[in-house]
């Protein structure tokens, strides 16, 4: 999980104080009484902003800024490019190309040029160079979006420093924004400093809830859970407390998002889901937290696949109607839950694209807890899985295939066998990382990028069992098991695995099923097909039995994930259909036959059909067709064992084509793609 910083409004961005600053500037130029505060009379009517200023007169940035206020992009986008073009030592154009550029196309490579070059073209070191030139306005603008794009592209020195510049020329006060930058530096003791600096010195509400967040996000970079989250509840409301009835707040899902990793941390998943749902309730464009990706990871971790496959759906809808800033911010984000949903569903091969694209486009994550790095490690993790979950559905259809047309794919499943290896070194390298590690084995480690429990795992394999259960044992002494430890001695039972430890694996797992909270089915899962694979493997097949059964119950994929085949007694109606698909069963990675397993009953009669059973006759999973008549006995056995696999190890969704293709779709999309108002051909242009 990862925490998100509070972000400024889209009219000001990150801009506080500017009718101060407007005023002040001014009042520099002029000592005339009049012009005292306290002879200020505020009209009602505020005139509207341009980039944030009520005072711009520039007929150029006004025709721009009327445009964006009614989300026509293209023509903003028409206007700025003229204006740079006919006046490009203007650091006005300069600085309104930039906006249009990051505003409305998401390209921050771009916008950081353009703002360089109106940072250039003004360079004042004082108010009164500021003010004389008459570019005041935009010499301010462009420092403060400076220091928020530097933010979001990982360069937190260069924004620490347009801070500093700002408050030394302006003589603005920027504390409550160095709090994050210093929180991706983790350099915790100053943001605490710094937070602490404004809660005793601000009154404004959006400042101080700014600073409760970096609190929040300090206390919860140690290892051991926090006592309290008064901290993270008053980031959600300076004013009312973030338990009570008022859904005021409930525009912003930050805040709600934010409340929702802390709740998660301290394993009170009931309570981090309804924060999820009170921030699903209205639809925040502008918002970085997507709460539908929260909320897909957690129905998903719980093995609640409706709800999940809901989410999925849902998480589109929102998606498509970001704004395209917020899109390069959080798109990696859609990519690795989409891609844990699909590969459990048992689409791995758009997993494995998905999980590729998150690698090539990372997120612009300076507005999250998380580091690249974390992103890029559970990418390469999710990317070797979904490799290898395909690789074992190729094994499943070369089962049922002759040899020579089992040519392309047995080529096919060595060249994912070699990229699940390729993934497996590339993530090994980036969680070799002592204390990324340490602090990966917290269940639900705050401030880190949100890695499934039930994906964790995987890393001891990467790692050794040498090196994990050293870092293991130094985790649990610094107390990141102290809610539960169940999910240590989960830890333990890969381990136990890995070295093919089969008491261990059944001591560790017995613990680690009595101890893990019910909300925990892939975990508990993963356990189970651990524990029936050791006591098979043990000579115990009646307790071996239940425990197949259960994990099947909860998670029919984790079989193919882990490659452990299920003990199975294939019973035919004797027909030459029956028999043929019998063969091929028998030389399916999924099964392994045995008389006293579970059951495969096959029959022919009234229409072709395959049914995976329990001892006692219960139906776990049947797939049924009618006989293509055309088609030969052979032919109908080969089709019937390869949707028999699919439906089997699969969760029976029918995810469209189009669907997934929404889902590897373009990285960037264009807010005027869903304004009702400007679908028309106009709005067809490029941004990347």
């Amino acid at each position: 999980m990862s925490l998100r910083e509070i972000q400024p409004s889209k009219v000001v961005k990150s801009l506080i104080g500017i009718v101060y600053i407007s005023v002040s500037a001014v009042l520099y130029a002029q000592d005339d009484p009049l012009l005292d505060i306290d002879n200020f009379n505020i009209p009602e009517a505020r005139p509207p902003l341009c980039f944030g200023f009520s005072d711009i007169t520039n007929s150029n940035a006004l025709k721009i800024c009327d445009a964006l206020e009614l989300d026509e992009n293209v023509r903003a986008r028409e206007l700025s490019e003229q204006w740079i073009r006919t006046e490009p030592n203007s650091p006005a154009a300069q600085f309104a190309f930039a906006e249009v550029l990051f505003n409305v196309e998401g390209n921050m490579p771009r916008a950081l040029f353009h703002l360089n070059k109106a940072e250039e073209l003004t360079n004042y070191n004082s108010l009164e160079d500021a003010f004389n030139s008459g570019n005041l306005q935009w010499h301010y603008l462009s420092l403060s979006q400076l220091s928020y794009v530097h933010q979001l592209m990982g360069n937190q020195h260069k924004s620490l420093e347009y801070l500093e510049k700002i408050s030394t020329i302006y003589e603005q006060d920027m504390e409550s924004f160095r709090g994050w930058p210093l929180i991706k530096l983790k350099e915790y003791d100053a943001a605490r400093e710094s937070a602490n600096r404004v809660l005793q010195t601000s009154a404004n509400q959006r400042e101080r809830a700014r600073a409760w967040n970096t609190i929040c996000a300090v206390e919860l970079a140690s290892l051991s859970p926090i006592e309290s989250t008064s901290a993270c509840e008053r980031a959600i409301d300076e004013d009312s407390d973030i338990t009570s009835s008022d859904r005021n707040n409930d525009f912003d899902t930050v805040y709600l998002t934010n409340a929702s990793e802390v709740s998660l941390s301290l394993l009170q998943m009931d309570k981090a889901e309804e924060y999820l749902d009170r921030a699903t309730r209205f639809l925040n464009s502008q918002s970085v937290a997507d709460p539908w990706i929260y909320k897909l990871f957690l129905t998903l971790n719980q093995g609640r696949f409706d709800d999940a496959k809901s989410s999925l759906d849902r998480m589109l809808i929102w998606r498509q109607q970001q704004e395209p800033i917020v899109n390069v911010m959080n798109r990696a984000e859609h990519y690795l839950v989409s891609a844990s949903f699909l590969m459990v569903a048992g689409y791995a091969e758009d997993a494995i694209k998905l999980t590729q694209t998150a690698l090539n486009q990372p997120d612009r994550n300076g507005s999250y807890s998380a580091d690249d790095a974390q992103k890029d490690s559970f990418a390469a993790l999710l990317n070797m899985m979904s490799n290898r979950t395909e690789y074992q559905i190729q094994l499943e259809n070369l089962s049922s295939l002759d040899f020579i047309k089992s040519i392309a794919s047995r080529l096919k499943a060595n060249r994912l066998r070699f990229n699940a290896w390729r993934a497996e070194r590339r993530a090994a390298s980036l969680f070799a990382d002592f204390a990324i590690l340490q602090n990966r084995l917290r269940p639900y480690a705050p401030l880190d990028v949100h890695i499934p429990e039930w994906m964790e795992p995987e890393i001891i394999q990467l790692i050794g069992t040498g090196v994990m259960k050293n870092i293991l044992y130094q985790a649990k002494t610094n107390g990141a098991f102290q809610l539960n430890e169940g999910y240590y001695y989960s830890y333990l039972t890969e381990i136990a695995a890995t070295d093919k430890d089969f008491d261990m694996i059944v001591e560790s797992g017995r613990q680690a099923l009595s101890l893990l909270p019910a909300q925990e089915v892939l975990l508990r899962a993963r356990v189970n097909a651990r524990m029936a694979h050791a006591l098979h493997q043990k000579n115990q097949p009646i307790e071996a039995i239940e425990f197949f059964e259960g994990a099947y119950r909860q998670d029919p994929s984790i079989f193919r994930r882990l490659n452990i085949p299920i003990p199975v007694a294939i019973n035919t109606d004797g027909t030459e259909f029956s028999n043929e698909v019998k063969k091929y069963l028998s030389r399916s990675p999924r099964f392994s036959e045995a008389q006293n397993g579970l059951r495969v009953e096959i029959k022919s009669t009234p229409d072709l059909a395959a049914c995976f059973k329990t001892r006692k006759d219960t139906v776990l999973s049947c797939y049924t067709m009618a006989a293509a008549e055309n088609q030969s006995s052979k032919w109908n056995a080969q089709e019937l064992t390869r949707l028999f696999h699919t439906n089997t190890f699969g969760l029976g969704y029918e995810i469209s084509k189009a669907q997934r293709s929404i889902l590897l779709g373009s990285s960037v999309i264009l807010s005027s793609q869903t304004n009702r108002n400007l679908r028309d051909s106009r709005d067809a242009f490029l941004v990347r």
